[in-house]
């Protein structure tokens, strides 16, 4: 199996020019770039709208006045730095400050210019708050990407987490088979650990990040069925990202090629509009249309996915268009009373995010919420 090396550097990327390298230089100098050889070698460098080039290569636009460092404010449920505890029965656990390649759409893209001041240096006490609150069922190990951690080290992580009897559920966040799936092949010992702590009743799900089909090579499949075999669960969560995975035909290719392996399509994110990710976003009602017509174009295995908002009131699902309203649902919130809450706004194409809805709606009789919008945007972008 070949050795991937990881490069921190425009000037080892061997596909950029010279007079690129120095263009880019101002953005890598902000917004930090990391690749592996590996992931680099699946973009087509002929051509210039390439969309694994568009995740990882430095874009210009990311130093245009957009976002905000926190957008989802995180902080404001950090219980201390690398515990966040939003919903009752999930805390989140953010193991490490590095990933094996950065994308740059991130919508932590401060964790890497701030010397990893949000990730968690204490896990004993993280343990301990999370065994005195009964409720929380789930943990979500995050960061960073947790298999960037040494096996030694996860398995530290899980074990602690498993001597907790009401933590039914570890979920691991991670884009490690996007850019390294060796880190799966390679190491007997981590299949041997997810194994261990993958029990019939208290699961360990590994929650991928394909954001497009080239990204689910036959290494990145035999990685996949690796962790199923040893007792994963897997699925999959993508952000709609605009020139990677904005359209329908993509959105559906990486359904399918998602479902034919066995990794349900879990969630489709909204970029959250953070500092840099300008370039990346797609308008909310833009990203609903591409979002629903794919899932016309798969099967029910298929179609799974809920196309959701990560706001800081919690998981908004995009429900439904009319030629005039906007729907939504709170698939997930933050406070128990807007558990499951309906919501219906006048349409703004240009909203970007759940805060740019101004005019609500309360018990319209003319919203019909199943009438799904038609407009010419359905046609131009499927």
């Amino acid at each position: 199996m070949p050795r991937v090396r990881y490069l921190n550097q425009l000037t080892r990327v061997e596909g950029l020019s010279r007079e690129e390298i120095e263009r880019l230089q101002p953005v890598s100098s902000w917004f930090a770039f990391k690749a592996t050889d590996y992931y680099l070698s699946l973009i087509d460098w002929d051509d210039p709208n390439d969309p694994i080039k568009r995740v990882v290569i430095p874009n210009l636009e990311e130093l245009d006045e957009w976002g905000r460092p926190d957008p989802s404010k995180e902080h404001s449920y950090t219980i201390f730095p690398g515990l966040q505890h939003k919903y009752k029965s999930t805390a989140l656990l953010l193991v490490s400050g590095e990933c094996a390649g950065y994308c740059r759409y991130c919508f932590r893209k401060r964790i890497f210019t701030d010397d990893a001041m949000e990730v968690l240096r204490d896990l004993p006490r993280a343990v301990e708050y999370i065994r005195e609150h009964e409720e929380i069922t789930n943990v979500l190990l995050t960061g960073g990407d947790p298999m960037v951690l040494s096996t030694r080290r996860l398995r530290e992580v899980l074990s602690a987490l498993r001597s907790i009897r009401h933590v039914r559920i570890i979920r691991i966040g991670t884009r490690m088979l996007s850019y390294n799936p060796y880190r799966v092949l390679e190491d007997p010992e981590l299949l041997e650990v997810i194994e261990q702590h993958s029990l019939p009743d208290r699961r360990i799900y590994v929650i991928t990040h394909f954001n497009h089909p080239r990204e689910i090579t036959p290494p990145a499949l035999r990685a996949v069925r690796r962790l199923q075999k040893a007792g994963a669960i897997v699925a999959n969560q993508t952000p709609m990202i605009k020139g990677v995975n904005d359209s329908a035909r993509t959105l559906a290719e990486l359904f399918r090629k998602l479902s034919f392996a066995g990794v349900p399509p879990y969630y489709v994110f909204q970029i959250r509009p953070a500092v840099g990710n300008k370039p990346f976003a797609v308008p909310v009602e833009q990203g609903y249309v591409i979002f629903e017509r794919a899932k016309a174009r798969v099967s029910g295995l298929a179609k799974r996915a809920r196309f959701v908002m990560s706001h800081s009131t919690g998981k908004i699902e995009v429900v439904g268009l009319t030629d005039e309203y906007i729907f939504f649902k709170y698939h997930r919130a933050a406070r128990y009373e807007d558990s499951g809450r309906f919501m219906a706004f006048r349409r703004n194409p240009r909203a970007y995010w759940f805060d740019d809805y101004k005019i609500r709606l309360h018990d319209s009789p003319v919203v019909r919420p199943d009438r799904l919008a038609r407009s010419e945007a359905e046609h131009e972008f499927a």
